[in-house]
């Protein structure tokens, strides 16, 4: 741990030249002593760095002396190979500290010349507003597991099901969709998605996985988004107030559809695709600011989940509501 944060702090001397002990222990989650130490640890090894004392004083590295210590390890590029993750998902699959250390290695080999780095200017957060706190397996822990390309067993919860089944699944790898991990791997031969919030465990098996040829992770995962992103062949027309179009928008994606402009009223008509009538209960959500036009049997089955609600919230007692339709992941 020392010798990673000695070259932590070398790193970060190359790329400033000057800093306070203060700025140094924050960035290093040390106390100022530590800082110190480790200062001293590294003039007695012959780095020219030294502590400077007074108002303007703080840690200094001779201008001009840079040590070639930018090579990444083998962990810190598996870091960068997976960009697009955000600071909670390197978290999760244990590569947060060599992602930090790839980032400073590369600090250290700008000029400083080149303006600010876009890392200070952009932040990355790909969980949803207001997403509840899940329980999920240990990601890295089975991330490991998958690199030895095992068969796994797993103890899953199907969406809906008030108990765990178990099966013997051959894995592709991990997805993660907008801060939801997943598991792709063939059931049966078939491709499918299993949510790691309703793994309730997994063993490796001595065999190893059986996967079609030509096929990875990134090929299943294009089919399986695909497949779930598919319009459908229901397609449902509505009315929707204009002060929701953006929070339409939001929530159904690429399944809606505008067919004309707003009314004089404030209104839009518009047809939002779905797999199955059943689909429509999702337009429940904007009350009032919507009419469901057609086809009949959408109006129908809005018709039924708006009296089922109505019945339910009148003055009589509480009654169980009725289990949301989810088709995936399995």
């Amino acid at each position: 741990m020392k010798a990673s944060r000695l070259l932590s702090l070398l790193l970060l001397l190359q790329t400033r030249q000057r800093m306070t002990t203060v700025e140094l222990a924050e960035r290093l989650e040390v106390s100022t002593r530590t800082i110190l130490r480790d200062i001293e640890a590294l003039s007695t090894a012959g780095v020219p760095v030294y502590a400077e004392r007074g108002r303007y004083g703080g840690i200094v590295l001779l201008p001009g002396a840079r040590l070639n210590a930018s090579h990444l390890d083998p962990a810190e590029m598996d870091s960068l190979a997976v960009a697009g993750l955000d600071g909670t998902q390197r978290e999760q699959l244990g590569i947060a500290a060599a992602h930090d250390m790839a980032l400073r290695k590369i600090a250290a080999r700008r000029s400083g010349d080149e303006g600010t780095n876009l890392a200070e200017l952009v932040i990355v957060e790909n969980s949803r507003w207001l997403a509840a706190e899940t329980r999920e397996p240990d990601v890295a822990d089975l991330a490991m597991t998958l690199r030895s390309r095992s068969r796994l067993r797993l103890h899953y919860r199907r969406s809906g099901a008030e108990h765990a089944t178990t099966r013997d699944v051959d894995p592709y790898g991990l997805v993660s969709k907008s801060g939801r991990w997943y598991l792709v791997a063939d059931d049966d031969r078939k491709p499918k998605l299993f949510a790691l919030d309703r793994l309730e465990g997994y063993e490796a098996l001595p065999e190893r996985a059986v996967t079609p040829d030509g096929h990875d992770l990134r090929s299943v995962w294009t089919r399986l988004r695909e497949r779930t992103e598919a319009p459908g062949q229901v397609e449902v027309t509505i009315r929707l107030r204009a002060s929701r179009l953006d929070l339409a928008a939001r929530i159904l994606g690429s399944r809606l559809h505008p067919t004309g402009p707003v009314d004089d009223d404030g209104w839009q008509t518009l047809t939002v695709t779905y797999p199955e009538v059943e689909a429509v209960r999702q337009l429940l959500q904007f009350g009032d600011h919507i009419d469901v036009l057609a086809p009949a049997a959408a109006r129908r089955r809005i018709t039924e989940l708006a009296a089922d609600l109505a019945r339910r919230h009148d003055d009589g007692p509480a009654s169980s509501p009725a289990r949301a339709h989810e088709p995936t992941p399995q």
